[in-house]
């Protein structure tokens, strides 16, 4: 596994932190749900940190990857976590060799 490949996952650790923080539940409606979605994408270098992954349910993920709704979800969901960590810049979530 290649160095960006590892810095874009997401370990137990901040699956349990964002778990925890999200109260396992999906923060764009509220259902339950797993704390897997990058706000930026690891296509784009998003980083497997807390202030880079959300708790999605499986729906709202799909809506959030795969829908014109993505830009309006990618808000709400960026809201969320300024909420969270107000100084951390979108920059800060992208991998950097």
């Amino acid at each position: 596994m290649n160095e960006r490949t590892k810095a874009c996952a997401i370990s137990q650790t901040v699956k349990e932190a964002v778990y925890k923080r999200d109260r396992g539940q999906c923060v764009l409606c509220g259902k339950p749900g797993m704390p897997e979605a990058h706000y930026i994408p690891r296509s784009r270098g998003g980083l497997g940190i807390e202030q880079n992954i959300v708790t999605l349910c499986r729906p709202c993920h799909d809506l959030m990857d795969n829908t014109t709704a993505r830009e309006s979800l990618l808000r709400r969901v960026k809201e969320h976590l300024d909420l969270w960590y107000p100084n951390f810049t979108d920059e800060q979530r992208i991998y950097h060799k």
